[in-house]
């Protein structure tokens, strides 16, 4: 198939490209760069243009035969959209409707949507099912449940398909280490974890030590990244047998602590960590993991490379190869 790759020279979404390309698709990226990198797109071609610009999407159909579009690029830091929201709303609202015009008239009707957990906001219960209740408790979390809604009316008004693909915490790297995490600020706990271990931070701030958990620090499910790749192509696969719109949940399906994370960095690579307790910050739940059985029941997905160990020593390899230190 040929598939329009949004946001495809981003972390998540050069995976995305370079597996596609291994299961024989042709992918071609789109993307505007301003946190992406061309050198990660590989031999796929990169188209580089804004979807807050209607004309220049449209180029892209307009000159392509799109079968399918996986759509990744948004603006995705959820402090951040508390300071901007209309750069949250125009990005990622704006932004993807120009999109499913441009599928629309087109006549292109299968996308896979980059959304997230952040949509349930403070669970109620855990594990997370897909029909926990929605809270969005950021302006980031409210766009992707709003896209999620309007995917809906697409599919009712215009058939086009989708599948939104709720992910937990994306992490790791390319398993031969050679794509991974490269933001700028990088806010993310495993490679700021790794900066400390190489000497670029001083020390790893965490946030809270007094949460009702084991040893008092916040819970997550962490995914790794070629896992999340891999969902992405079931769920194109599965939009073209059934042809019918869904909703997934992205993760493991059980949590690791912040310090347990550190200390796994730790024992990857032979660095003592320095780290100070910080303040909690507002809005951060003591625990969320993921309730996977939809998707590996419907999309026989499973997570088979999220173990703690190869999610960061991965990352611990791309990071080493990105300083120069092979």
């Amino acid at each position: 198939m040929n598939i329009l790759v949004t946001g495809g020279a981003g972390y998540i979404g050069a995976i995305t490209n370079r597996l596609l390309a291994e299961n024989g698709h042709r992918a071609t990226v789109f993307d505007n760069l301003s946190t992406g990198h061309a050198q990660a797109v590989g031999e796929a071609e990169l188209i580089r243009g804004d979807l807050t610009h209607p004309d220049e999407i449209n180029a892209v159909f307009g000159s392509h035969q799109i079968d399918a579009v996986v759509h990744f690029a948004a603006l995705a830091l959820a402090p951040e959209s508390m300071e901007k929201p209309y750069e949250y709303y125009r990005n990622n609202i704006a932004g993807g409707i120009n999109l499913l015009e441009a599928m629309r008239k087109a006549g292109c009707k299968t996308l896979v949507f980059s959304s997230s957990c952040a949509v349930y906001g403070t669970p109620e219960t855990l594990p997370v099912a897909e029909d926990a209740p929605i809270h969005p408790e950021s302006v980031y979390a409210s766009t992707k449940r709003t896209f999620e809604e309007i995917l809906v009316w697409y599919d009712r008004i215009y058939g086009v398909r989708s599948v939104s693909l709720r992910y937990f915490n994306a992490a790791g790297a390319a398993l031969d280490g050679s794509l991974g995490e490269d933001h700028s600020p990088e806010t993310h706990i495993i490679p700021v974890a790794l900066a400390v271990a190489q000497g670029k931070l001083a020390e790893f701030p965490l946030y809270g030590n007094d949460y009702p958990t084991p040893d008092g620090t916040c819970i997550r499910d962490y995914i790794h990244v070629v896992d999340l790749a891999e969902a992405h192509i079931k769920a194109i696969d599965y939009m073209q047998k059934q042809h019918r719109s869904d909703v997934f949940n992205l993760g493991v399906g059980h949590g690791y602590s912040n310090n347990e994370i550190l200390s796994t960095a730790e024992k990857i690579t032979g660095k003592k960590l320095a780290k100070k307790y910080v303040a909690r910050r507002p809005g951060d739940p003591a625990m969320i993991y993921a309730d996977n059985l939809k998707a590996r029941t419907i999309l026989g997905w499973q997570p088979v490379h999220s173990d703690l160990e190869t999610i960061i020593g991965s990352a611990w390899q791309w990071e080493n190869i990105k300083s120069g230190n092979r």
